[in-house]
């Protein structure tokens, strides 16, 4: 039971009654909405609970309306109206814990210990096997304790053990600030009972609710953005795999934009593999990614072309890709236990993409096949010069 239930005349405290459970039927009912979408395309338990948590909010909300708009509720509908909202906050804090954390079986078999702690005596009293001496007020406080020991376990348990957990404590302050209010005014309506009941009161559900929305809405958009950013980057370095750099080269192509880019290819990383491991390699591997991803920072963008192949492209006119190549060289050097391989090419008319990164690639071999740890700038006189390797033509990078 809210405070917006207090209140059975038609008088301003109704009134604002009414539009708070209205709006807050239309977060929840926004909150529903958003679960069912997203449930059906990752299947996470969070949102079944969210989703049931809704349909007990909007139940004990119209409750809520329809006692603003004059309706006098029984002490029956009192008792269930607080149970649904002492078990939609159970499912609600759930919910949040399992939007960043898996359930485990401590933690599961808890949630049902907390839910049996709420249905026996509420059912006990619907089969009227409750002792006389428990009062339906009683009752009703009852499921206010109930309330604050499950807050209590929040502050507790869950808040350490989330990704915004200001957002969340800021939320049950709020439902804090609700119980409080509850706790003195008094569950059950009287005759004088909420028309000296300070106004603002009655919207602290609805920023509770806020705080749970926003909640929610913050971690579907980090989960999608994750989703996302993992379709489009190389899941070991991080850089954008071969696909999406392809597409944002062409992109760039076709806006007119003067584009170059750097082709590198790790020195001898097969005996690295070989002699120190695939874990050792790919630190090594990893380790390079980061200094093309600083060294291109600002100026274009980075991906991986396959196997020990980074790719790079420029597309900042001020940058100077013969420069950048070779700071990223030195650095290699510098910086790591291996060496790389570089060739750079910068765009002409009448080019396409696949051409650009072929003669980038053709460029690196010829670093590759005359010494290693160099940088060589694609010319067309310096490539007839060189024979085409087995490893280009399967790659379909040389021209002949």
């Amino acid at each position: 039971m809210t405070l917006l239930s207090l209140s059975g005349t038609f008088g301003f405290p109704s009134l604002a009654g009414a539009v708070s459970a209205a709006c807050g039927l239309y977060i929840i009912l926004m909150m529903a909405l958003m679960c069912v979408i997203i449930y059906s395309r990752q299947r996470k338990k969070a949102y079944i609970l969210f989703s049931v948590a809704a349909i007990f909010i909007m139940t004990y909300e119209a409750m809520n309306l329809y006692s603003a708009g004059g309706g006098k509720m029984p002490l029956q509908g009192i008792v269930w109206q607080n149970t649904l909202e002492a078990a939609a906050f159970v499912l609600t804090n759930a919910a949040v814990f399992q939007l960043y954390r898996k359930l485990k079986r401590a933690g599961a078999w808890s949630l049902l210990l907390l839910g049996a702690l709420l249905i026996l005596p509420v059912g006990a009293w619907a089969a009227g096997i409750l002792p006389s001496w428990i009062s339906t007020a009683n009752l009703v406080g009852f499921t206010l304790l109930y309330r604050l020991i499950v807050l209590t376990l929040s502050l507790v348990f869950i808040i350490p053990r989330i990704g915004q957990p200001k957002k969340f404590a800021l939320g049950l302050l709020f439902y804090l600030l609700w119980l409080g209010c509850l706790w003195l005014r008094g569950d059950i309506p009287a005759e004088k009972g909420a028309t000296s009941t300070v106004l603002w009161m009655s919207f602290l559900p609805l920023l509770y609710y806020t705080t749970l929305f926003l909640i929610l809405f913050e971690r579907i958009v980090e989960l999608l953005q994750r989703i996302y950013r993992s379709s489009i980057t190389d899941g070991l370095t991080g850089l954008y795999n071969r696909k999406y750099f392809s597409g944002r080269l062409r992109r760039y192509m076709e806006q007119g934009i003067r584009v170059s880019v750097i082709f590198c290819d790790i020195d001898n990383f097969k005996k690295l593999n070989d002699t120190q491991g695939h874990a050792r390699a790919d630190d090594v591997l990893k380790q390079v990614a980061q200094i093309m991803e600083e060294e291109l920072d600002e100026i274009g963008l980075t991906g991986r072309y396959g196997g020990e192949e980074l790719v790079a492209m420029v597309v900042d006119r001020r940058a100077k890709v013969g420069q950048v190549a070779e700071r990223i060289r030195e650095r290699v050097a510098d910086e790591s236990i291996v060496t790389i391989s570089v060739g750079h090419s910068t765009l002409k008319k009448e080019m396409n993409p696949d051409e650009l990164v072929k003669q980038a690639d053709q460029a690196m071999y010829i670093s590759k096949t005359t010494g290693k740890n160099k940088v060589t700038a694609y010319t067309a006189a310096e490539v007839k010069k060189k024979p085409c390797s087995t490893r280009t033509i399967n790659m379909q990078s040389a021209i002949c």
